[in-house]
Parts: structure tokens; C-alpha cells; sequence
């Protein structure tokens, strides 16, 4: 007799789906990179992942089909063929018009063939790019495992657009991400509210992208601000907060010139859309040098005996193998709650991701 299937639990499954994968770790020339992620309970709001470029996409291919395309779009279109592609569909628009002028459509058309190119030339860029996502989800259950899943399905599915449209991130990515978050006034979406009801459900979201040389970009909403390890000093280093731009968390303020603006509920009206002045950038500068990141059940970034702990495990490895350090921040997180649960303050337990990048 054939055994029952046995499907896994949803907190089984959520887990599983927010855990870090080690074997998708990037692997960029002078640069080493681990993180990890534990849940307060069985399951947690925390996700954490790596974004292997080279693995998960066929950037070549891309590389590829963009310059196929900047070719076609130069290319007139035969009478009475069907549109190949959107610039031939454009090209027919423009020339319905009564007012049509082939000098317009031969600009157009080498405009969009240019673009193509410059699409490939950045796809190529992030064979040397590593990218990491933290998100936090407020809590640590299952609804907040589900906010987590929310922003990774919609980090994904926008990332494929994004490549296909840009070769890269954009900050209209973000953007969207952002507004996937917030609260319909219209309608309910997945994290849907009632307009009576106070709660809502917070999620932040830092990603950044890694290259060799130690350069770090990233975006910022919501999240604790990543900490520098001087390997020379021995310490955390001071980072100048002009040059850390930082949003409310996901879904909580809408640009006040977003089309959408009224559609949604927003705490406050951000003055204008994200742009490339917002990204923010770190560079590790000395061999050794170490970016931390984490989420608040780690560090909340304000405790200073907290940061002089982990500053201090951090010096004591220093000279190690990033998951040795990763671990023992982790390590000493657990150990600290086993000390909240024997004081009575057990609520204040909570998910825990480190993430350490290592100039090497």
C-alpha cells in the first residue's frame, strides 16, 4: 500500500522559503560574504537572501537578446508583416498619424536601439555584482512570515522587469516595492486593513549591491543602518549620516507626486519619487575591513553596550572566516534572550539575521 504523501505545514514551509540558501552565496574576487537567519519561534519574520546574479539569471542570454534587439529595432518593417517587437508596434502608431514624419521614426528607432545596447553593457556589469536583501517583518509569526513572503514575491517579479527593461536595479524598483507594501484605500490587497482599524503591518527592507573593491550601494527603508569594522582601528567607524539616506518603512509614505498617492494610506507625503541621490554607498577601504548588517533582534542600533559587544567578537575574529563571525554574533543574540527569558522579558525576544561582507 503507497504511503500518504505528507505535504509540509504552512510555518514549515514559510520558514524554509525565508531561510538563506548557503549554496547560492556569490563568489566576487577580493570579497567574502556570509550571513544567517534565525526565527524567535518556528517560524519568523525575517528574510534574508542573496541575489546571485550569475545563478539565478542567464545574464549572457540577456546580454545577447538586448543586442539582437538593438539590431531588429533599426530595422524597417516589411509591409504587411506583423509587428516583431514594440518598437515596430510604435513605429505603426506614428505612422497612422497624419502628421507623420520618417525623420521622427528613424530618431525612435535608433533612440530604442541605443538602448539596447546600454542594456546589455549593464547586464554584463553584474556578472562582478553580488546583491543582498534583509526584510524584518514586524512580529515574528506567521502573518509576519507572510509580509516577509509578500516583499521577496514582489522583489522577484519585479527584478525580472528590471533586468528585461534596464539590465539593473532602478529606483522606480524600489519605488514599486514601496508601494506594494502600502495600504489600498480602494481595495483590500494582501496585507489589507480595515480604515477604522489603527494596527497595520510594518515591514522594513534594506538591499544593496557588492562589487570587488569593497563598494557597496544600497537602499534603505526602514532598516538599522549598517555598521563599518576598521580592521586597521579595530572598531566601528564613524559614518556620515548625509551619505545614509533612510525611508520610513515599506508602504508607510507615498511620494506626494506618485499618480497613486490618494489610492493609499500614508503616514506622511514623501516630496518626490526615489532617485539615484538616494542610494546610498559605503566602500570597505582596507583589506580586513568588514559591513554589518543585521536586524533589530540582534541590534536595535541604539544600546551602546550592544555594539560594544558585538564590535568586540567582531575584533577577536577578525582574522576569520566570515561565517565563524556571523555564527558567534548569532550565538551571542540566543544567549541574550536566554537571559530576557530568565528576567521575565521574553517578549522582547525576536528574529535574528546577520549578514557580514569582508574585504579580503
Amino acid at each position: 500500500m503507497e504511503s500518504p504523501q505528507i505535504y509540509p505545514t504552512i510555518d514549515e514551509y514559510l520558514r524554509k522559503r525565508l531561510m538563506p540558501v548557503e549554496g547560492a552565496i556569490p563568489h566576487l574576487d577580493g570579497i567574502e560574504m556570509y550571513g544567517n537567519s534565525i526565527p524567535a519561534g518556528v517560524v519568523g519574520g525575517d528574510l534574508f537572501e542573496y541575489i546571485n546574479f550569475q545563478q539565478r539569471y542567464n545574464i549572457d542570454a540577456r546580454a545577447a537578446r538586448a543586442l539582437k534587439l538593438s539590431r531588429q529595432y533599426l530595422e524597417p518593417l516589411p509591409p504587411g508583416q506583423t509587428p516583431r517587437n514594440m518598437v515596430d508596434d510604435h513605429v505603426q502608431w506614428l505612422e497612422s498619424k497624419p502628421d507623420h514624419n520618417p525623420a521622427v521614426v528613424a530618431a525612435y528607432r535608433e533612440a530604442k536601439s541605443s538602448e539596447q545596447l546600454r542594456v546589455a553593457e549593464d547586464l554584463r556589469e553584474l556578472r562582478n555584482t553580488a546583491g543582498v536583501l534583509l526584510v524584518d517583518a514586524q512580529g515574528h509569526g506567521i502573518i509576519s512570515a507572510k509580509i516577509a513572503s509578500t516583499v521577496h514575491d514582489t522583489f522577484h517579479a519585479l527584478m525580472l522587469t528590471e533586468l528585461d527593461r534596464f539590465g539593473k536595479t532602478t529606483p522606480g524598483f524600489f519605488e514599486k516595492i514601496n508601494l506594494r507594501l502600502a495600504q489600498s484605500i480602494t481595495a483590500r490587497n494582501a496585507l489589507g486593513r480595515n480604515a477604522s482599524d489603527n494596527s497595520r503591518e510594518i515591514a522594513t527592507m534594506l538591499y544593496g549591491e557588492t562589487h570587488p573593491g569593497g563598494h557597496f550601494r544600497f537602499v534603505n527603508f526602514g532598516h538599522p543602518p549598517p555598521l563599518v569594522f576598521s580592521a586597521e582601528y579595530g572598531r566601528f567607524m564613524e559614518i556620515d549620516e548625509g551619505r545614509m539616506v533612510q525611508f520610513l518603512a515599506l508602504g508607510l509614505e507615498i511620494p506626494e507626486d506618485h499618480p497613486d498617492r490618494n489610492k493609499y494610506f500614508s503616514m506622511s507625503l514623501r516630496k518626490r519619487l526615489v532617485s539615484s541621490s538616494d542610494v546610498a554607498e559605503i566602500t570597505l577601504m582596507s583589506p580586513g575591513d568588514i559591513l554589518f548588517l543585521y536586524t533589530d533582534g540582534v541590534y536595535d542600533g541604539s544600546d551602546e553596550q550592544d555594539r560594544l559587544r558585538i564590535e568586540r567578537m567582531i575584533r577577536d575574529r577578525k582574522d576569520g572566516a566570515v561565517k565563524e563571525i556571523c555564527n558567534a554574533i548569532l550565538d551571542d543574540a540566543v544567549q541574550q534572550d536566554e537571559h530576557l527569558q530568565q528576567i521575565g522579558e521574553g517578549d522582547r525576544i525576536d528574529d535574528k539575521t546577520v549578514f557580514i561582507i569582508k574585504r579580503s
